[in-house]
């Protein structure tokens, strides 16, 4: 019995607390918004910060990051007040009082349950890509169905769970406002008109969060080298609002890293590539200004085939002699029959960005890759459209849906003239959530690439595997596993390895090997990460090169997925004119030392042999030194010597790629 009393003592403490709360004002729902909002994500930074505590100790900074996590918190709850303040003069008269009350209550309640269910969804978000929700959680839910498979499937728990938080969150906030549903408009209508014009001042200096020329933005909270860390500092629901805000103005993108006129990149682009081996000369035209006239360096008499195939997540950490673990010993054994890159770097951290530079050859941006970009879905320059021009048939291989990331839209409409997913298996052997299992794609390529060569038809194959993708489910009894449980990143990589193999060992007792290129090649390292600026180590990919009478040979320079492209368009005996600008690296000498680009989030880095640049939005260049053995970013004490134009090359080629796409330039020519 004492317990029950206890118990209601403490009921009864908390309504006075509430109902303490002055709810007569017309402003009183804006004022329960801050009040509830502000201790629940102050509360999240701190639990979320202190889950990270070894990166952010590392920091030193942790009170300061506290203190600014505040002030990006009052951004946010001003942006969800400013809607109901400007319908405050309309509505919160004595008239439509009752229509103002309600409106409130479920307004609050409605913003209490979005941030709730954004700051519950963080932990497993940082858990897969090492940062707060970002564009990637928006581009994300325009695909319902894999995303809930997905979640369901690997994420059973956290997606329960934050449910159950986020409905415990908004009807807690009901709870507070339904104190407020019987009380009358207490304010005369002079009274309102002569606070609002306060209030709304203060509300949008509230959402400014400064005085300077730019309102706050996330690139003000970068305090760190560590972008995950920077990420804490923010809010979740900020951080979704300044991606989406972004999306909206794609095309000038890059601009945040500085300005440069049009001529003075296409200079410095050109400058660059003349200092990288002996590139195929630029043909000169005014509307394509990167077109090259690529005269393949090994003549054949009829052109291979080619064969592409992209892995999902198939770091570098996945393969021992690149200093991963050991779970890829098919791609290890076949690395020793073609060209084996040592220092192959991905553009990116997604599979779009990977397929738009495996495919186009185009330089990233900030912006989304170009497969997703309206003005890049005709006529934009692929391989598949280059290859047309010389009669190839081009197909992508899916054993997913292919509308996902707006592959299908992007293909058909650049190249591409057969499109096979998931739907087009029949009977296959496993289906996880993101389609057929990698053996049943395996298959279906040996069987499209043997009634191509019955058809004697010219063709590139894309083929894009899943399974190295979470929730990483594949069949039993195929492999022994590398570790408990089954479900893990280094066991769906073994698996996918094995179907590689598997698929090998059929292509090479087949007719098509001798008349086909293939190259096998990672779209992206898995969960890309770090407390560098751009964690270089983690966009280091495999890719080998094989097939037809390739004589095996090890490229030791640092090389881009960019470089790619052109250098298959030689190795295939094909002459082209085309705007990648990519380096033919059958021209180049084995000790150059080469450069990669990568776009990590809002960072460019640009990377000339082991010299490192990392642009970074409203901020000056910073310089580093990247040791490959110990995979070790180390930040420059002072510029180089080369420092300026290193970074003016950097910016160049972070700026080429937006112009070039703004103003539709990287196409081909007409035939």
């Amino acid at each position: 019995m004492q317990q029950n009393v206890t118990k209601r003592s403490n009921a009864s403490k908390l309504s006075c607390f509430w109902q303490g709360i002055d709810l007569s004002g017309p402003y009183a729902g804006i004022a329960m918004l801050f009040l509830i909002g502000l201790p629940m994500l102050t509360l999240s930074r701190a639990a979320l910060m202190f889950w990270q505590s070894e990166r952010v100790a590392a920091t030193g900074i942790w009170p300061t990051m506290l203190l600014q996590g505040i002030r990006v918190d009052i951004i946010q709850l001003s942006l969800l007040a400013l809607p109901l303040l400007l319908l405050a003069p309309l509505l919160a008269g004595e008239r439509l009082w009752p229509a103002w009350r309600r409106l409130n209550i479920v307004w609050i309640t409605l913003a209490i349950a979005a941030l709730a269910l954004l700051e519950i969804a963080s932990p497993a978000f940082i858990s897969e890509y090492d940062s707060r929700p970002n564009r990637l959680f928006v581009e994300y839910l325009k695909y319902p169905n894999e995303v809930v498979a997905m979640l369901w499937n690997g994420f059973r728990l956290h997606l329960v769970g934050g449910l159950l938080v986020t409905g415990l969150a908004g009807w807690s906030a009901w709870r507070v406002m339904r104190n407020w549903q019987r009380r009358e408009a207490p304010w005369s209508g002079w009274k309102l008109w002569l606070t609002w014009p306060i209030l709304f001042l203060i509300c949008a200096l509230a959402i400014r969060s400064t005085l300077q020329h730019r309102a706050a933005n996330p690139a003000m909270f970068a305090l760190t080298a560590d972008p995950m860390v920077n990420t804490l500092i923010l809010n979740s629901a900020w951080s979704v609002t300044h991606a989406i805000y972004g999306m909206q103005h794609e095309a000038n993108s890059s601009d945040i890293y500085g300005k440069m006129e049009a001529a003075d990149i296409l200079a410095e682009f050109r400058q660059a590539r003349a200092s990288f081996g002996t590139p195929h000369p630029l043909v000169d035209d005014a509307e394509i200004p990167t077109l090259v006239d690529q005269k393949a360096t090994v003549r054949r008499a009829k052109p291979l085939n080619l064969v592409i195939i992209l892995e999902e997540s198939l770091g570098a950490t996945f393969v021992e002699s690149l200093g991963g673990v050991p779970v890829t010993p098919n791609l290890e054994r076949l690395k020793h029959e073609g060209w084996w890159f040592e220092q192959l770097y991905a553009t990116g951290t997604r599979s779009i960005r990977g397929i738009e530079a495996v495919t186009t050859g185009f330089l990233p941006t900030p912006a989304q890759a170009v497969v997703k970009l309206s003005l890049a879905q005709r006529n934009f320059s692929t391989l598949a459209s280059t290859l047309g021009q010389h009669g190839y048939e081009s197909e992508f291989i899916y054993g997913g849906e292919a509308h996902f990331d707006n592959m299908r839209g992007f293909f058909t409409g650049n190249g591409f003239t057969h499109i096979t997913e998931q739907k087009d298996y029949k009977n296959p052997k496993f289906v996880a959530g993101w389609g057929v299992s990698d053996e049943d794609l395996f298959d279906k390529t040996h069987e499209r690439l043997s009634a191509k060569h019955a058809e004697g038809q010219p063709s590139f194959t894309l083929v894009f595997t899943s399974t190295n993708h979470s929730p990483f489910d594949f069949p039993d009894g195929r492999i022994e596993l590398y570790e408990q449980p089954k479900a893990t990143d280094n066991n769906a990589v073994k698996y996918t390895d094995h179907a590689l193999g598997e698929f090998m060992v059929k292509a090479k007792a087949s007719p098509y090997w001798q008349d086909t290129l293939f190259v096998v090649v990672a779209d992206h390292d898995i969960r890309v990460r770090g407390d560098s600026m751009v964690p270089v180590e983690r966009f280091h990919i495999p890719g080998l090169i094989l097939g037809a009478d390739l004589k095996p040979k090890r490229v030791r320079t640092v090389a881009s997925q960019i470089d790619l492209a052109p250098t298959l368009l030689s190795l295939m005996g094909v002459d082209a004119k085309h705007p990648m600008p990519g380096r033919d690296l059958t021209r180049e000498a084995d000790d150059l030392p080469g450069r990669a680009v990568m776009q990590y989030e809002q960072n460019y880095g640009w990377m000339e042999g082991k010299q490192v640049v990392v642009l970074r939005p409203e901020k000056e260049p910073a310089f580093a030194h990247y040791d490959r053995q110990t995979k070790h970013l180390s930040a420059a004490e002072a510029p180089p010597a080369d420092g300026e134009a290193l970074a003016r090359r950097a910016l160049a080629h972070a700026l080429l790629p937006a112009w070039l796409y703004r103003e539709q330039r990287y196409r081909l020519p007409e035939e």
